[in-house]
């Protein structure tokens, strides 16, 4: 559990710092426009969603011939931390252009790593543990993990980037350091992935899926008929899909609030903090939650106060000031449920396909779940940026100062507020429509 858990300092590390810091880094030190600045963001995850199910597909043959996906998982936590310091280290006065070209190879480069490792990780706890409850518990605790990294990252990294001095250098500082913790955590936690062939506990007979072959094309027909045939996978997808265009809209918006609304770039950490804070406390309370009510029903929960929360940030609009953070505190308390335990709900879905079509296609599931994911926080900042060029946000490079619009600040705070609440609700007719419970996946097996 421990080494399964230690992973989420990847994949939160890695979820959270280019979210936050990659469009800011772009617009307001690189002097790249709004909408180019999105477009990189966009490139480099429409790229994760070509590659996330060839590689779910690979993992799974990998399953197959030699019994692990530790791999994969490992060549992805080396190299990405080389990748991620590439990404900042434009030099200074690079022409704007010629630093969005240099952004987007390296992001994309850094992208492909972390799929390496996220897309096996995803698909290991259908095979590590097979209770339902028990579930809750492992992915509660990855999640517990998951807030800590996400406010280590989302506090610190600001804060590693004010000590390195200039812009270029607090940037580079930023990436060495948080790319090597990054990667770190991802290499330890791939040793949790068996080294042979997987021991399952006793599940219903069932026919091997059929392993994917080669072809590219193979991948894609494979994870298409993944997404036909599991109703209750596609209902738990776009739920997560639309949540993560609201949370990746927050995300990107989070240092733009700080320096224009509340007028202070190091406001970020304490945004984080009231954000992270609540979520690394009620992480094991929506896991007791879910124990109690069920998963299902303790995430529609979660979601729905975590609109309200977003929805009351509307009120920076007309007076701004410390009120924020108990809103993002909410926020945060929330947003731990609306993560562990749709993570949770995922690996019955697997189980629950694996009883009507046979084992082996976890990779793949998890391969379409993290193109899923990617593709909503990717177009959470690109929304962020069609917003900030739609109100005349002015960009800038390092040391130059601008006075931004009240338009352009108005535009900030519906990114940050009224836009994400509407998102998260549109998720609940989703969410409303899966329809697995707890006696679906735990089926009772002969006793001698």
């Amino acid at each position: 559990m421990a080494r399964y858990a230690i992973g989420s300092i990847g994949t939160g590390g890695f979820g959270t710092l280019p979210g936050l810091v990659l469009v800011y880094y772009l617009t307001d030190s690189l002097g790249v426009s709004a909408l180019l600045a999105g477009l990189v963001v966009t490139v480099a995850k429409v790229w994760d969603v070509l590659i996330d199910p060839v590689i779910g597909a690979t993992s799974d043959r990998s399953l197959a011939r030699t019994g692990s996906r530790r791999r994969l998982m490992l060549i992805g936590g080396l190299s990405l931390p080389v990748f991620f310091l590439l990404t900042f280290l434009v030099p200074p006065g690079t022409a704007p252009w010629l630093a969005a070209v240099w952004v987007l190879i390296a992001f994309v480069a850094s992208a492909t790593a972390f799929s390496l490792f996220q897309v096996p990780y995803i698909a290991l706890p259908a095979e590590l543990v097979q209770d339902y409850d028990a579930r809750t518990r492992l992915l509660t605790w990855r999640v517990v993990v998951l807030t800590f990294a996400i406010l280590l990252f989302g506090a610190g990294g600001p804060l590693l980037r004010s000590a390195g001095g200039d812009a270029s250098q607090g940037y580079a500082l930023m990436a060495l350091v948080a790319g090597v913790v990054i990667g770190g955590g991802m290499v330890v936690s791939a040793t949790v992935a068996p080294r042979g062939i997987v021991q399952v506990a006793p599940q219903p007979q069932t026919a091997q899926a059929p392993v994917p072959k080669g072809r590219i094309a193979d991948h894609y027909r494979t994870a298409f008929a993944v997404l036909r045939r599991s109703q209750p996978f596609r209902a738990l997808l776009l739920t997560f899909l639309l949540q993560g265009l609201a949370t990746g809209l927050m995300l990107a918006a989070a240092n733009y609030v700080a320096t224009w609304v509340l007028h202070s770039e190091d406001a970020v950490t304490l945004l984080f903090l009231a954000l992270i804070a609540p979520a690394f406390v009620f992480a094991p309370v929506w896991g007791a939650i879910a124990r109690r009510i069920g998963k299902e029903r303790g995430f529609f929960i979660a979601s729905a106060v975590f609109a309200i929360a977003a929805l009351s940030l509307t009120g920076m609009l007309w007076a701004p000031g410390g009120w924020v953070y108990v809103s993002v505190g909410l926020a945060g308390a929330c947003y731990a449920g609306m993560q562990s335990l749709p993570m949770a709900m995922l690996p019955d879905v697997i189980t629950h396909d694996a009883a009507r079509n046979g084992d082996g296609s976890a990779g793949i599931f998890g391969g379409v779940w993290t193109a899923g994911e990617t593709t909503g926080m990717a177009l959470g900042a690109t929304l962020l940026t069609i917003v900030l060029a739609a109100t005349g946000y002015l960009v800038r490079s390092s040391g130059t100062v601008v006075v931004q619009s009240p338009e352009a600040v108005s535009g900030i705070i519906v990114s940050f507020s009224i836009l994400p609440a509407v998102i998260v609700v549109a998720s609940l007719a989703s969410l409303s429509r899966y329809r697995l419970r707890k006696d679906d996946i735990d089926v009772p097996t002969p006793t001698s």
